[in-house]
């Protein structure tokens, strides 16, 4: 199951880094390691989440150039949130995950905004919401439907063959 996870982490990240480019629509890439980090978090735990989303997070800020440390900080937040709201609610259904993913991705980006205006970010908030925080939510919602689908379908096919 370790394994599994560092796979899943790092794969992420990879994924983020090699996949992101070509999946990319219009100057609008996925955010693959958030949609891993809210993923894993919801199935295992806050704490979980927010290891998860640290790591993933460390990976693409050191693959992207940018800040160190900023999109480590808000995946971490977001995973830890996240897990701590799906032990309490019923989150395994793939239409409460997918606008859950949409939703969190729009808070992961206001997030990192706010950290990024603390350095003095030259980006207009309006700007930024309207050409990168949005479309990015929508495809991560589009790509996460077809992950939580996948997973769910490989989890009943598991359990077919048990």
């Amino acid at each position: 199951m370790r394994t599994f996870i560092a796979v899943a982490i790092f794969g992420g990240g990879i994924a983020h880094a090699t996949l992101g480019p070509a999946l990319r629509i219009a100057d609008v890439a996925p955010d693959i390691p958030l949609i891993v980090v809210v993923l894993l978090a919801l199935r295992r735990g806050p704490e979980f989440g927010c290891g998860t989303g640290f790591l993933a997070g460390l990976l693409q800020d050191a693959a992207s150039g940018g800040m160190l440390g900023v999109q480590a900080l808000t995946k971490s937040l977001i995973g830890f949130a996240i897990g701590a709201v799906g032990g309490r609610l019923r989150v395994s259904q793939p239409l409460v995950q997918v606008p859950g993913l949409v939703l969190l991705t729009i808070i992961e980006g206001l997030a990192r905004f706010a950290l990024l205006k603390l350095f003095h970010f030259p980006a207009p908030f309006g700007e930024l919401m309207a050409y990168v925080v949005l479309p990015q939510a929508l495809y991560n919602g589009f790509l996460g439907a077809a992950l939580v689908l996948a997973l769910a379908w490989a989890e009943a096919t598991r359990e077919r063959v048990s």
